[in-house]
């Protein structure tokens, strides 16, 4: 038996009152799990035969898999902030992968944004960010400092994965981004020396934390960074899969492994606590998968993470509620992640804030099939250095690839690896989609914090 799986042995004995939990519940609880940089083909819920996820189909078989579910923005940081506060990222300026500037105290989700910790917070929920943030290093961007009461992760864009890579205890030490990927992980304020693999260590801390918060109502944020890289993977796992020719794949797929496996802890747990009809689940990644450095497969679709195309901001996501919700179902209209504050905000009846209207709809009518109609919605997403911008709405998705380049229109439902442009045979509806894009861009506004500049990459240690 592994170390991991007797410390998670060792939370269950601690919590041996667990079953009497479920009754004191007022509030469901909320729980994100979200991969980083999943391939939306690598999921056994999308059709993935190489690589098994049977937990994160175990979600899916209490829940809803949503097969047309989009990211905010193309980047992953802007896209988590997007998460985060319900609204648009071009809204409040983050449009670029935050830079690592741990002593400059502008460089991060603005504090004029509420994140969904610091709202669910006057509702007496606690909360808790288990793995990797990135919307800003200095101590004004802590999650501590945003709403969250525990933290156990780092606050950069990616880590390595062994304890003994990790060789600058302090966030104060890495100047450049390469040098956040080896910072000490973080307890609350404080360098901690982790002893595990990171994804069995943010899964333990994860169990953790909901085995400490079960009578309250809980947010628990599990930000795992698997399967981004840098690609790692203990050995045993990556063995696992050498029937895949390809190195690169071979221990990504190990990392996915090892994070679906964790989910499964967490899931058990939930059942053992038996608060499971208490607790909201929902399940995505925070982009699509990277193709080339990853080998991350995204299906039959075009495109990949950084691009506007389907492999790079539809997403694998999966709502599961058994007290609300159908299990086994799918839902194949347009969705958002920014839906999940919303839906939230809703099942909790947080009041509504008008200074800080949400761009989320609630998804549990749809659902619960309470509504059978479609959402009479469009999704945006403008990613303003490059100028690429696009517009979904039913079937139809507009994207302007480049600022300067031509439109192009797809039908999804009949092209749905987006092969044929016809915008030439669709004008009207063309310049109907760019006249709402218009419209939306007039509410947004310009960068507000500096990205990652590559050239950091020659300079880390």
């Amino acid at each position: 038996m592994s170390t991991l799986a007797h410390a998670v042995l060792a939370l269950f004995a601690l919590s041996l009152t667990g079953p009497l939990l479920a009754a004191e519940k007022k509030t469901p609880n909320v729980v994100i799990i979200m991969a980083d940089e999943l391939g939306y083909g690598d999921v056994s819920t999308s059709g993935s035969t190489s690589i098994p996820t049977p937990n994160i189909t175990r979600i899916a078989a209490g829940g809803v898999f949503c097969t047309s579910a989009y990211i905010p923005h193309m980047v992953g940081s802007a896209a988590r902030a997007g998460l985060l506060t319900g609204r648009y990222p071009n809204r409040f300026g983050i449009e670029r992968s935050v830079a690592w500037r741990p002593q400059d105290p502008t460089v991060g989700l603005p504090a004029t944004e509420k994140t969904l910790a610091e709202a669910l917070r006057p509702l007496g929920y606690k909360s808790g960010l288990i793995g990797k943030w990135h919307l800003g290093a200095h101590d004004n961007f802590h999650p501590l400092n945003r709403g969250f009461d525990e933290f156990y992760g780092f606050l950069g864009g990616g880590h390595r994965s062994f304890p003994e890579d990790l060789t600058l205890r302090h966030t104060h030490e890495a100047r450049f981004e390469p040098d956040s990927y080896v910072t000490w992980i973080m307890r609350g304020m404080e360098p901690v020396r982790s002893q595990r693999y990171l994804t069995d260590d943010l899964t333990l801390e994860a169990i953790e934390f909901v085995r400490a918060q079960a009578k309250n109502p809980f947010f628990l944020f599990l930000s795992y960074s698997a399967p981004r890289p840098p690609l790692q993977a203990p050995e045993a796992d990556v063995a696992a899969f050498s029937h895949i020719k390809e190195e690169k794949r071979r221990t990504y797929a190990a990392m996915i492994t090892v994070m679906d496996r964790g989910i499964g802890q967490l899931l058990d747990f939930i059942d053992y606590l038996d608060i499971a009809d208490d607790t909201i689940i929902f399940f995505l990644s925070s982009t699509g998968g990277d193709t080339l450095t990853s080998g991350a497969y995204n299906g039959e679709v075009k495109g990949k993470r950084g691009e506007p195309y389907e492999g790079g901001i539809r997403v694998p996501f999966i709502v599961r509620w058994p007290a609300k919700l159908p299990g086994g179902k799918t839902y194949s209209e347009p969705l958002s992640t920014l839906d999940i504050f919303a839906t939230v905000a809703a099942a909790t009846a947080l009041p509504k804030d008008s200074a800080h209207p949400l761009d989320g709809i609630d998804l549990l009518p749809y659902l619960s099939e309470a509504k059978p109609e479609a959402p009479n919605r469009k999704l945006f997403l403008k990613h303003y250095d490059s100028g690429v911008h696009l517009v979904r709405e039913g079937s139809f998705k507009l994207v302007q690839p480049k600022s300067d380049a031509a439109p192009l229109l797809f039908h999804l439902g009949r092209d749905p690896g987006e092969k044929t442009n016809i915008a030439a045979q669709n004008e009207t509806l063309v310049r109907s989609l760019q006249e709402s894009f218009k419209e939306w861009d007039a509410q947004m506004i310009a960068p507000t914090v500096p990205g990652i500049d590559p050239k950091e990459w020659g300079r880390g240690r």
